[in-house]
């Protein structure tokens, strides 16, 4: 199978089940910033100590870019049509569990954190931002179609666990975490 199809030098693509559509239609942009943070996630890991502290960490990592790429094929399938894996509440709590065993150990917030530190921290920081650009994208497109509102609060989630994974990174390397000065 090739790479190149050349079905999109047209300026259009297609969503799951051949709907063709602008490149730069909503969804596209929706799927395509999922896409955009998952690679981010990537290369945040990629960052991380090579060391076996970090294999759990890693794992919850490979179910939750499993489930990124889940929430993308949602984004890309037209209003009406079948979801072969859809995001479900269950993903969302799982994020939530992670999110407190996380944070349990972590100082409490007095100010609000600059992003940085270690270079993995630094990385899971703009994956952050690139799931809450995904959540704002996904969020016009349920304005406008019918969208799995748990894809919505997965992504929401998931920007806060990034943050508190952030967070994780630098307590874990002993780097510290700067405060915004007022």
């Amino acid at each position: 199978m090739k790479i190149y199809t050349k079905t999109g030098d047209k300026g259009e693509t297609s969503l799951v089940h051949g709907v063709r559509v602008p490149k730069f239609a909503d969804r596209v942009e929706a799927y395509g910033t999922c896409d955009e943070a998952n690679s981010q996630i990537g290369l945040a890991l990629s960052l991380l100590p090579k060391t076996e502290d970090w294999t759990q960490l890693r794992d919850v990592f490979h179910m939750i870019q499993t489930k990124l790429f889940h929430v993308g094929a949602e984004l890309a399938t037209p209003e009406g049509k079948k979801v072969g894996w859809p995001i479900a509440e269950e993903d969302v709590a799982f994020l939530e569990e992670q999110i407190d065993k996380l944070s349990a150990d972590q100082p409490e917030l007095t100010n609000f954190i600059l992003p940085g530190g270690h270079p993995a921290s630094s990385a899971f920081h703009v994956a952050r931002t690139v799931v809450r650009r995904a959540e704002r994208k996904a969020v016009h497109v349920a304005q406008q179609e019918q969208v799995n509102q748990a894809v919505v609060k997965y992504l929401n989630r998931l920007s806060d666990y990034l943050f508190v994974v952030a967070r994780h990174v630098n307590l874990q390397t002993g780097t510290d975490e700067q405060y915004l000065h007022q």
